[in-house]
């Protein structure tokens, strides 16, 4: 199990600063430990911790849970996560008890499990930018 310290925040907040319309000590923001989890999509975050970044509901969705039971949950969002540099903007799904990192938030930062040291890297093969994958199609 691989476990990564990150920074969420209200993303609409972080707009609102870089439009001079909220000082940045104003931005909801929180540190948190997340296990990684590349078979969830996005990112899962307990009720707690998105009323505190005071995240916005989006719609209610099925999702099937890692056991193949479905359920419903809410998303919420935006938010914003940073971890070592990169950062992803995405919805969250709004469940449980932890935070769960998912594979779309881990490809936009292209970082990668280290296996060896049980820790979560920027991607070695692109250390100094995010890489994102594009497949061009052609008509």
């Amino acid at each position: 199990m691989v476990y990564a310290k990150l920074m969420l925040l209200n993303a609409i907040d972080v707009g609102l600063f870089k439009r001079g319309m909220l000082e940045e000590d104003k931005t909801r923001h929180a540190e948190v430990e997340a296990l990684v989890d590349s078979g969830t999509t996005l990112i899962v975050l307990p009720r707690s911790l998105c009323e505190q970044l005071g995240l916005d509901y989006v719609q209610t969705r099925d999702i099937e849970l890692a056991d193949g039971k479905p359920q419903r949950a809410e998303i919420v969002g935006p938010v914003e996560i940073r971890f070592d540099g990169r950062l992803s903007v995405t919805n969250a799904v709004v469940l449980g008890n932890e935070v769960l990192l998912g594979s779309i938030p881990l490809e936009e930062m292209d970082v990668v499990i280290d296996p060896k040291r049980q820790r979560l890297i920027v991607n070695p093969e692109h250390p100094d930018f995010p890489r994102l994958k594009v497949k061009l199609v052609r008509s």
